[in-house]
């Protein structure tokens, strides 16, 4: 049997590695298609793809080949197809921190509705954490913003949509590396078949096709098998929260991989938005 404190080091490195594995799917998406690298149908339709051969690798690995066929389903897979389009072709017309307030936005009151609904009330601290959390992102990314397109706009809520309802339905899942290589294979005939009217105009230099991979294979596959994991051990409530930390891990990843200035703004909402998710989660601890 775990010990308490074996669990609490297993449950933060999956969300760590999971909530990063997020954050490098912007960078990657922005690597991409900000510079024409790729068009977005394209990225799609290789990130499902790489993450469907990534994760059916790790499945003959260890010996779970025919669940790739089994586990997963097609409404969990069509969430996936919807976030991944949605997000590739909103950023099309977004800024970075634009596009990451929309979708995150989407996620929340996605999550927190259902959470609401269901009857899972967040307790007063966990309030102020969301409210610390949340106004750190908005901070971080509210000064740059400028009126987003709304076609572009709406299909960021819609990812974020999307993302908050796969999320919900990963928490109950029992194998999350069978779970997430079924959904990302049968999400494949979804995105080719989205990919059909713009069959004109998809193209792909090899730097696109190597980031779209990486994005599924690594950021993808490897990751949502992990947030999967990691759902089990936390509440709809902080499983929000949590991914509130997103933007700020890709922020500092812009700084590091993309030559970004670091700025005081950053310092703040990063402080504001860790701070935020640290006070629920210790709240969280005093519950158990």
């Amino acid at each position: 049997m775990l010990t308490s404190s074996f669990l609490t080091m297993k449950i933060f490195f999956l969300t760590a590695f999971a909530l990063t594995a997020f954050a490098f799917n912007s960078i990657l998406c922005r690597m991409a298609l900000a510079t024409g690298e790729i068009d977005a149908a394209s990225f799609t339709v290789i990130r499902l793809i790489s993450g469907t051969g990534m994760l059916a690798a790790l499945l003959l690995a260890t010996g779970k080949t025919r669940k790739l066929s089994t586990n997963g389903n097609w409404l969990s897979a069509f969430f996936l197809f919807a976030y991944a389009i949605a997000f590739s072709f909103a950023y099309l017309g977004l800024t970075t921190g634009t596009g990451a307030l929309i979708l995150f936005g989407g996620v929340q009151l996605t999550m927190f509705g259902v959470s609401l609904f269901r009857g899972d009330r967040p307790v007063a601290f966990e309030w102020i954490g969301l409210l610390a959390a949340f106004g750190g992102l908005i901070y971080l990314v509210l000064p740059g913003l400028a009126a987003p397109p709304l076609l572009s706009a709406a299909l960021m809520a819609s990812a974020g949509i999307a993302w908050g309802f796969y999320t919900l339905r990963g928490r109950r899942s029992d194998d999350p590396l069978a779970d997430t290589a079924g959904n990302f294979l049968r999400s494949v005939p979804m995105a080719l078949a989205a990919a059909v009217p713009f069959i004109a105009s998809l193209q792909a230099s090899p730097r696109g096709a190597i980031l779209a991979i990486l994005s599924g294979t690594i950021a993808s596959g490897i990751g949502y098998s992990v947030w999967y994991a990691a759902l089990k051990y936390h509440t709809p409530t902080r499983a929000a929260i949590l991914q509130l930390s997103v933007p700020v891990i890709a922020a500092i990843g812009g700084i590091v991989l993309l030559a970004e200035t670091a700025s005081l703004r950053l310092l703040i909402a990063s402080g504001l938005v860790l701070g935020g998710i640290a006070l629920t989660l210790a709240q969280r601890g005093k519950a158990r």
